[in-house]
């Protein structure tokens, strides 16, 4: 949406004043939006009896002797996959399956492994701690082989689960730094203060375990190259332009800075700006965007 200053003497934050007014004013005319939409996460008993049920079914095989096998959303196939503004891309609710079989010999080290990870999550989940798909591949990084088998397995059991991979207690690693006027709590209560400083503090892993997040910035700058949000953070940006937030997901956006810019919307619904180079094909800062569509 263009705007621009309706006076001479009109400042900068006025500006955003009146295109934040004119953002809400769309928003209640759209009938508004739920805060923090998306995927309804799973209870922990939940998971555990989907977990169990698979278990169970691997047994009845075994005792049947019959050789078990899991059933797998085949992700490879584009018309499996749907898009919803609130979500993403998502697996569709019919669609067609593999099977991962413990008699065959191209499968059999996948079943195993998915065996493993799925021990793995149980105890995540039993006992409330989340780990990293980086800390489950260093568990055994000799059986894994690569991360790309681990990152792999994981998405294989979350469509099997039909379950969001943060409800089975699996992060993904951060990237993206935040800088500004927010402050929020960790899910282990832990406070953090993003400062208008020098230093940005480091996204967290687990976006939808903070909680009490408070600002009072005027709008939210994203930055595509982590060099450029550097420099700004040098030039003292956020304490010149303050009340703001700076966010960089350094090149390409990992997965929690989109869910954070996206909380961050959802809450406090300050008008976004991304800061990009000219490149409209390799620009991949934009995913921050779709995420607000």
């Amino acid at each position: 949406m263009a705007f621009a200053p309706m006076g001479p003497e009109a400042s900068f934050f006025e500006v955003l004043d009146r295109h934040r007014a004119s953002l809400l004013a769309a928003l209640r005319r759209g009938g508004g939006e739920p805060a923090g939409g998306g995927t309804r996460l799973a209870s922990s008993s939940e998971v555990l009896g989907s977990i169990e049920s698979v278990i169970q079914d691997v047994i009845t095989s075994v005792a049947r002797n019959e050789a078990p096998a899991f059933t797998i959303d085949n992700r490879s196939s584009w018309e499996n996959i749907k898009f919803e503004d609130s979500v993403g891309l998502q697996m569709a609710s019919h669609c067609t399956t593999r099977k991962i079989k413990s008699d065959s010999l191209k499968s059999v080290k996948k079943f195993a492994l998915i065996l493993k990870i799925l021990s793995m999550i149980y105890k995540l989940v039993q006992s409330n701690t989340y780990a990293t798909k980086r800390d489950i591949y260093y568990t055994d990084s000799q059986l894994f082989g690569n991360q790309t088998v681990v990152d792999n397995i994981i998405n294989d059991i979350s469509c099997m689960l039909k379950m969001p991979r943060i409800s089975l207690h699996i992060l993904s690693t951060s990237k993206g730094l935040i800088a500004g006027n927010l402050r929020y709590l960790e899910e282990d209560g832990t406070r953090v203060h993003c400062t208008c400083g020098s230093t940005a503090v480091a996204v967290p892993s687990n976006i939808q375990g903070i909680r009490n997040l408070i600002t009072d910035a005027k709008f939210l700058l994203i930055v595509e190259k982590d060099a450029t949000f550097q420099r700004l953070l040098d030039d003292s940006f956020c304490n010149r332009m303050s009340p703001c937030i700076m966010v960089t997901g350094k090149g390409v956006p990992d997965l929690n800075t989109r869910l954070l810019v996206k909380k961050l919307w959802d809450t406090f619904h300050i008008p976004v700006f991304a800061l990009v180079d000219a490149d409209p094909h390799g620009d991949l800062s934009l995913d921050y965007l779709k995420q607000l569509s």
